[in-house]
């Protein structure tokens, strides 16, 4: 595919579910995690200084009846970015997201992708690339019904074991 469209169209696109597969302790660093590292707190009340476009988009999905679902395996403890995007992921759920967290260490034995991915109603996938400090690098996507389909079970697997994010403590 010679094209890739962003996120906001392929979410457009989706109409029964979109599932999203984090594995990384690091990503890249911005200004609201070192704002968060340095004390300073969303203020929930005001939806407006932290309601994003991705949330929008996110919520329109959802309101069209496309189920949208994060699984993050993460590891024990969790690094400072781990932990603000668990402080973080109160927008996602309240966007519509369902999220749930999978300790690396209950991850051993399942074949894993080897890089982070959505996939949008089964038959879509876009990969992710990111160097090793977390760095986004590119992304390509992948219609091809066989390794769509191995990704998407593997991702379901998580799933299986992954905690809720509201039962999932931060380690």
């Amino acid at each position: 595919m010679s094209s890739i469209p962003e996120f906001a169209e392929l979410l457009a696109g989706a109409t029964k579910s979109a599932v999203h597969l984090e594995m990384r302790d690091v990503y890249f660093a911005n200004p609201r995690f070192h704002a968060w590292t340095d004390g300073e707190r969303v203020d929930w009340d005001d939806r407006a200084s932290w309601w994003r476009p991705y949330h929008q988009t996110v919520a329109d999905a959802v309101a069209r009846g496309v189920t949208v679902r994060r699984a993050r395996i993460v590891s024990e403890p969790v690094t400072d970015y781990i932990a603000w995007e668990y402080f973080q992921t109160r927008a996602n759920v309240e966007a519509g997201e369902v999220v749930r967290w999978l300790p690396r260490h209950q991850a051993w034995d399942l074949l894993l992708p080897g890089t982070d991915l959505w996939i949008f109603d089964g038959r879509l996938m876009r990969v992710h690339h990111f160097s090793g400090d977390g760095e986004w690098i590119s992304k390509e996507l992948c219609d091809d019904a066989a390794i769509v389909g191995q990704h998407a079970a593997a991702f379901e697997q998580v799933w299986q074991r992954a905690i809720p994010h509201d039962q999932y403590e931060v380690k």
